[in-house]
């Protein structure tokens, strides 16, 4: 029997922890027509959720202004609208279905591709997504488009399995759009984090070889999952680092999701025609660049976000035979988000977040 009232977090406005609001009486959304309707069992957190609840996007013309994801600001053209219920990457279980669903698909084990690609080919520059341009799982039910919710028979738990979807779908369209080829050797940053613990396993998923810069206390873990070799972070002078790291080779690809003070440093330790993709900036989104750098040395530079389809089902494949693996740790439950948020800001953690409904919390970590 489906409520018709459920327990979810609102995002009331932009600004601090303080606009998370927890609900017990959000309505229960009714699936539309080629829509599904979802009991979540878990739901990943990710960078996107604070930098849009804080308005860290900036605009075109003032990079400090509030605006939400697309650069979009107050008034703007943005697809975010209050309240909203956020939550990317959701597992959980079909329980109804809209018109136009086969209701045989309803109890099937499903993770949601979270991309709104608006779209039938594979550009991105409409893209949007599942808890922002619509409600997403930080909710015990959430309502999603049929041809986004994926049937999984991953020997997994729901948890581990939410750890995936955005993280792994990001670094894989970074590899993707650096052309990434078996044998070259990329440099990873913020390789603790997410996204950046993801792309050392698909680096290692495509036979590229991946080196990882990560925070002091993480260079094992980073290690265990497949890097190379492990430079630590503000540890001196990086480049010199991460010549010792490889022996002297050079690196083909840089898959950056720090930038900051690090950018320059990134953009040097490139070989010429070396290529740099970057989906953030947790280290400063405003960098110094010395454009001859760029030009001299006929560098690329791609900017990336989200993924294409074929991202998605290659990401499910990798999932399927065992060649990237969850890295799940910790979990909280949704009454507890505000205190998640604050630890995934505090980056003291290797992996993912995992967000779950109370009744179906699972601890971890």
């Amino acid at each position: 029997m489906i409520p018709k009232a459920m327990k979810a977090v609102l995002l009331t406005g932009h600004g601090g922890l303080e606009t998370l609001v927890y609900r017990e009486d959000v309505p229960v959304p009714a699936p539309a027509a080629g829509e599904v309707l979802i009991e979540v069992s878990a739901c990943g957190m990710n960078n996107t959720d604070i930098w849009v609840r804080q308005g860290a996007y900036g605009t075109d013309s003032d990079p400090g202004a509030v605006a939400s994801w697309r650069r979009s600001g107050e008034g703007g053209n943005t697809t975010l609208s209050f309240p909203r219920i956020q939550g990317t990457d959701i597992v959980g279980r079909i329980v109804a279905v809209g018109a136009g669903v086969p209701a045989s698909r309803i109890g099937e084990r499903v993770m949601v591709d979270f991309s709104l690609y608006n779209r039938a080919d594979d550009s991105l520059v409409d893209i949007d997504y599942i808890g922002h341009g619509r409600d997403g799982g930080y909710a015990e039910y959430a309502a999603v488009p049929a041809e986004n919710a994926w049937n999984v028979r991953m020997a997994m738990s729901d948890a581990e399995l939410a750890t995936f979807c955005c993280a792994y779908l990001t670094g894989e369209h970074m590899l993707d759009r650096a052309g990434v080829k078996a044998g070259e050797r990329v440099l990873v940053t913020g390789a603790s984090g997410g996204v950046g613990s993801g792309l050392i396993q698909l680096c290692r998923a495509r036979g590229a070889v991946p080196y990882a810069v990560a925070g002091k206390g993480k260079e094992a873990r980073a290690k265990a999952i497949g890097a190379e070799a492990v430079i630590t972070r503000g540890a001196g002078d990086l480049p010199a680092a991460v010549a010792r790291a490889t022996g002297g080779a050079s690196i083909d690809v840089v898959a950056d999701v720090v930038a900051g003070p690090l950018f320059n440093d990134l953009l040097n330790i490139l070989r010429p025609e070396g290529r740099y993709t970057t989906a953030g900036a947790i280290g400063g989104p405003l960098v110094q660049l010395d454009l001859r750098t760029v030009y001299l040395k006929h560098l690329q530079i791609h900017g990336s976000s989200q993924g294409t389809r074929a991202a998605f089902r290659r990401l499910v494949g990798y999932i399927e035979a065992g060649k990237i693996k969850p890295l799940l740790d910790r979990t909280y439950p949704l009454s507890r988000l505000s205190e998640a948020q604050e630890h995934f800001m505090a980056k003291d953690y290797f992996g993912k977040l995992v967000v779950q409904p109370d009744a179906k919390w699972t601890q971890v970590g």
